[in-house]
């Protein structure tokens, strides 16, 4: 079938006034132009220096990473076959396909240019047929609100109205723009009980026909539920009770902000076959307390449980972790910027200015929640009391956890996660970005040798607990040792929960000089019993985003990885089939397919495997 193609319009893009030398700390350009955007098929071409020198590291590293974040204006509605350009698609593999969320446009038709997390949500299914040994490939746009109110379909031009968490517009209105919970649905896709879902940090889901990519609307999963009674009593009213009921329907009626705000990190029970979410109060993001709301459904999307945890923390939550008693809410502790929170409502900086990050203290509280709270099994503990870990960590992103019992009753839960330093983790600089120039600083995200634990890297937590559930000792150390920049850490889903022998995850070769930790190119894979490690590399000037495990089997390592790989020189994108117990080897290899030119895409987030059956 042939591709339809939504015409877009070319954005001008001028070579930079003066690039830096290799020496210089930054490199950013003097002068850098915000609109980047991929061509149609009758222009096939991106004005600029798609071929730079690779003896001039510091120029190549600069083009490269910008291309990394370039809009793609055109979809395909119907499915492409892509074109095998090593290897083969093995016949063994199983039939399904690999969704990936992330953003696919960064810059309007009016001067603004916005955060990638604030990009609008572009939905890429790659259909993979292992009988018939091919690929297929269709990409969309997620018809958000805000996707339909900012995109013209009939110009195909676009006008950015919502300033979204991160950003700042630049050709639209600043002051008194309460348009902020800008729904892009960019950060995950989940499909599950018989729908399919693109998910953001902070707002209802919207569900897409998985046939065609169609969206169909907004899916309400949680708000629907309130009328089920919440596990814990409320007490007496104290003062953030007055403050939580004066805010709330300030936030929902002027900011449009929904009161519960569902987290875009699920987890699926494969032992139960359940799928589990977690939303907090709109309010929490301004207070210092945190209320935490977990839900569990059946694979129907029937409602099993729904328990509410109030934390007297200012905390931020990201991605979490459970076991088969706990639920594991890792604290990144926050505060209020009250200078930051004038100037964001005054349109002068985004809204996420006025949070900050809290370093006060020296740990890292871990909240282990029950989950089930009639099963004794995990102890009599007071949840509000945090096991603190003895080293301050933002994290990031969970691969697994799980936890051992012994013979007496302990037992011990272990972590396996990516995380950082307070004092690199920035909520304005995130990839780079400046809002005040609207441009990307790959320098952000590389900071000086040496600084490697600054940088999200892998980490092992481990907690010993009495029969009781008292923590008797609690370590955080660097997974088998691995300390170089990492994320997005994922195992086979498989066994999830469970104990685990291997764990998967993004890294950097180091090989660039002006780029060496970020963004990756290669492939880890951790053998947590021999404690060794073993990696497959992309290649020059190729990078790498989320890995995705594929089982086909009952071993842990049987089965496939998938993984986009970048080819940013050239303007390409491959889906990449790595065998994962070949990983090391020269064959581990098994298949890398083309996506073409015209619908080369940006960065992707997270995505999901979903079998055919």
């Amino acid at each position: 079938m042939q591709a339809k193609l939504f015409h877009i319009i070319p954005a001008g893009f001028h070579s930079p006034v003066k690039l830096p030398q290799l020496h210089q700390s930054s490199l950013l350009p003097m002068k850098l132009p915000h609109a980047i955007s991929n061509s149609n098929p009758a222009d096939n071409h991106v004005s600029g220096p798609l071929t730079v020198p690779d003896k001039d590291d510091s120029m190549a590293a600069f083009w490269d990473y910008q291309f990394l974040f370039v809009s793609q204006r055109s979809e395909t509605a119907e499915p492409i076959t892509l074109h095998v350009v090593d290897g083969a698609v093995p016949p063994d593999f199983p039939s399904g396909t690999y969704y990936l969320a992330g953003p696919g446009l960064f810059t309007d038709d009016h001067g603004s240019t916005v955060h990638p997390l604030d990009g609008h949500g572009y939905l890429r299914a790659f259909s993979i047929d292992g009988v018939a040994r091919e690929v297929k490939f269709m990409a969309r746009y997620v018809k958000t609100k805000a996707q339909v109110e900012e995109h013209n379909p009939v110009t195909n031009t676009w006008q950015f109205t919502h300033r979204g968490p991160f950003s700042v517009l630049k050709g639209g209105k600043k002051l008194g723009n309460v348009k902020v919970m800008k729904n892009v649905a960019n950060t995950s896709v989940l499909r599950w009980g018989g729908r399919l879902l693109c998910l953001w940090e902070g707002g209802d889901p919207y569900e897409i026909e998985s046939g065609t990519l169609d969206t169909i609307g907004s899916f309400n999963v949680i708000n629907r539920h309130d009328w089920l009674p919440e596990a814990e009593e409320k007490g007496t009213a104290d003062l953030l009770d007055v403050a939580a009921r004066l805010l709330k329907p300030v936030l929902h009626g002027v900011f449009k902000m929904p009161p519960k705000r569902l987290l875009s990190h699920y987890k699926l029970d494969a032992q139960r076959n359940r799928l589990l979410m977690i939303s907090c109060n709109a309010e929490d993001m301004l207070l210092p307390r945190s209320n935490f709301t977990l839900y569990e459904f059946d694979s129907d999307f029937k409602l099993l449980q729904k328990q509410e945890f109030n934390i007297p923390d200012h905390l931020m939550i990201h991605d979490w972790a459970f076991t088969d008693t706990h639920y594991i809410l890792f604290g990144n502790r926050i505060k209020l910027d009250v200078i930051g929170s004038m100037t964001a409502l005054c349109g002068l900086s985004p809204m996420i200015s006025a949070l900050s990050v809290n370093p006060s203290k020296s740990t890292s509280p871990i909240y282990l929640l029950p989950r089930f709270p009639a099963d004794r099994s995990a102890g009599h503990r007071d949840w509000r009391v945090p096991v603190e870990a003895p080293s301050r960590k933002w994290l990031l992103h969970v691969g697994n956890a799980f936890e051992v019992k012994h013979v007496h009753g302990n037992s011990k839960i272990q972590i396996q996660a990516c995380a950082c330093s307070y004092q690199w983790f920035n909520f304005q600089k995130l990839f780079g970005y400046n809002w005040q120039s609207g441009k990307l600083d790959p320098s952000i995200m590389n900071v000086k040798q040496g600084e490697n634990e600054l940088l999200p890297h892998l980490v092992q937590v481990s907690i010993n607990l009495d029969s009781d559930g008292n923590c008797q000792e609690c370590c955080v150390e660097n997974l088998n040792q691995w300390n170089k920049p990492s994320d997005f850490p994922i195992i086979n889903p498989d066994f999830s929960g469970n104990k685990n022998a291997y764990i998967y995850a993004s890294t950097s070769s180091g090989s660039r000089q002006a780029l060496p930790h970020f963004p990756f190119d290669m492939v880890v894979k951790l053998n947590l019993s021999s404690k060794t490690t073993s990696k497959w590399s992309a290649g020059a000037r190729r990078f790498i985003g989320e890995p995705i495990f594929v089982p086909k089997g009952t071993e842990e390592d049987d089965g496939y990885i998938l993984v986009v790989e970048y080819a940013v020189s050239i303007q390409r994108c491959y889906l990449v089939i790595l065998d994962p117990k070949r990983i090391g080897e020269t064959d581990a290899l098994v298949a890398r397919l083309e996506v073409p030119k015209h619908l080369n895409f940006p960065l992707g987030f997270h995505g999901f495997w979903a079998n055919s059956n």
